[in-house]
């Protein structure tokens, strides 16, 4: 069962926060929004109406306090895979429009509760994974050789090699422009927070100075340096302009619901609804842990929130949505307070469309790598480490494993991996420790400590062959509730063959299981 949400401050008195806070998001958005639309084969502006979906729709029913929604990474594959299958964007539509209803499903039926199985070890590697992607995937757009599309999180990419091919290729042969327009938005940035803010206070965030900065460079170099200038569409933020909200109402088409009954529509509807869901809940939850206040998303209304959110989304022409950790993290490290700046973003990326494309135009992707990186190294810095190893082995090795799958692979099939390894490290310490023996002397107690299966029948084998002669052994069942008959099986065994081996044995057993046994179950 879902836990319930804590109580969070009032709108008004977070505005403060949020506003800026959905300045910084929108700006991270808006090209994650284009870059997802285009590897997905969809228009450009249905990436924008699921941004825009995604703070409006979702932001307003859901009680998740900072997560952010809108067009996922970890969906481009199916999106395209979808559209391929189906023959036509219209019939992709239809299966958003039953993915939607689907994920309502799940939530009525408290399908959030499998967000709480997921170790939290696994959850702190997935945002350092994330922080690391962040810098890996934004070093090439910094440098001007963006050959990867805003928002990718993949390792390979594509016939353009992988993450870190992109990296040395980007390093190899830097755009001068760009890289100064770079520079320049990173010591923006880092100079405004650590003194623009006791000049101007909370309204101007240190993220809008840095775009701004490297735009007005960039429009410098335009007329002074042509050489340096970073002109080209590819290397900046590029909006479809529209007329208005007329146009915006006709700009993309409708779902195709003659389709309805396809059973190749419903094969797309179910695999955008499951893994659409599984990235939601893991991203709300890195979320939550990343919330200064502590507060606890109900996962259960998240689903129904974001099913809500793509039935809208497939209604009106947009991509698939989950919640989002990038625009996330961005939203918590900007200092956002309530889902106030969330519905704000989505109010920003329509008006981004309506009247902001021309102004928005100038600003160089470089200028936003700026941004990112920085919050990459925020999620993924020396700090994040010490603290996990500081934790112990168990701890450790399911972050620093979930933490590499994920850039080897993607964020699903990194967090599985670490899910296992985190499953495995619990088996572990439960296989260890509910074998217990203590040693003095001659005298030899085994204790189980709780209940007792099967998988730790060879280390019980393992202590029974090292008894030596002369050993008074006592065999203490008290504490464990549960002994697999495996268990009953070697102890039986052992009793037997003790008088030969000149070992004495003491039974304690108050343990149902052990007492019947003993009484003649398996004689």
């Amino acid at each position: 069962m879902s836990r319930p949400a804590t109580s969070a401050p009032g709108w008004t008195t977070t505005l403060r926060a949020d506003l800026p806070a959905a300045l910084v998001v929108f700006l991270v958005a808006l090209p994650l929004c284009l870059g997802i639309a285009l590897a997905s084969g969809a228009p450009l502006l249905a990436g924008l109406f699921s941004g825009m979906i995604g703070g409006l729709v979702v932001g307003a029913l859901s009680r998740s306090p900072l997560s952010v929604s809108g067009p996922a990474a970890g969906l481009t594959v199916i999106v395209a895979d979808g559209i391929a299958e189906l023959g036509s964007y219209p019939a992709f539509l239809t299966a958003v429009v039953l993915a939607g209803l689907l994920q309502i499903g799940l939530g009525l039926v408290r399908a959030g509760v499998v967000a709480h199985f997921v170790p939290v070890s696994v959850v702190h590697g997935m945002l350092a994974a994330i922080g690391c992607i962040l810098v890996l995937k934004q070093i090439p757009h910094a440098l001007g050789t963006d050959l990867d599309y805003e928002g990718d999180e993949s390792f390979v990419v594509g016939e353009a090699g992988n993450t870190f091919s992109l990296l040395i290729d980007a390093l190899s042969r830097p755009d001068p422009g760009a890289a100064l327009i770079f520079l320049a938005a990173l010591a923006a940035l880092l100079a405004w927070q650590q003194v623009g803010r006791r000049l101007a206070g909370p309204w101007l965030p240190p993220a809008l100075v840095a775009v701004a900065a490297g735009a007005l460079v960039n429009l410098s170099f335009r007329t002074f340096y042509p050489s340096l200038y970073v002109g080209e569409a590819t290397h900046r933020v590029t909006i479809p302009d529209l007329g208005g909200l007329r146009d915006l109402a006709f700009a993309l088409p409708f779902p195709d619901l003659a389709r309805l009954a396809d059973p190749a529509v419903w094969k797309v509807a179910t695999t955008l609804a499951v893994i659409a869901s599984v990235e939601t809940l893991l991203s709300v939850g890195a979320a939550d842990k990343l919330d200064p206040l502590h507060r606890i998303t109900p996962t259960d209304r998240e689903l129904k929130a974001q099913g809500v959110g793509n039935l809208v989304a497939g209604l009106l022409g947009a991509l698939p949505i989950t919640a989002v950790i990038v625009r996330s993290s961005a939203n918590i490290a900007a200092g956002a307070r309530s889902r106030a700046s969330t519905i704000l973003h989505g109010a920003l990326l329509l008006l981004s469309v309506l009247v902001l494309a021309p102004v928005l135009g100038h600003i160089p992707l470089a200028a936003l790598a700026a941004v990112l990186i920085v919050m990459g190294v925020r999620l993924a810095g020396v700090r994040v480490f010490r603290d996990q190893l500081a934790r112990g082995t168990a701890q450790f090795v399911p972050f620093l494993v979930t933490l590499v799958a994920i850039l080897l692979t993607d964020l699903l099939v990194g967090v599985l991996i670490g899910v296992a390894v985190g499953i495995f490290f619990v088996v572990r310490s439960n296989f260890r420790s509910a074998v217990v023996v203590t040693r003095d002397g001659d005298d030899l107690l085994i204790r189980f400590a709780k209940d007792v299966s099967f998988l730790n029948k060879p280390t019980l084998l393992r202590i029974f062959a090292d008894v030596a002669p002369g050993t008074r052994v006592l065999i203490d069942g008290s504490r464990a509730q549960f002994i697999d008959h495996d268990i009953l099986d070697a102890l039986d065994d052992f009793v037997a063959s003790a008088p030969a081996r000149g070992i004495a044995v003491d039974l304690r057993r108050s343990a149902a299981s052990l007492n019947d046994h003993f009484k003649g179950d398996t004689a």
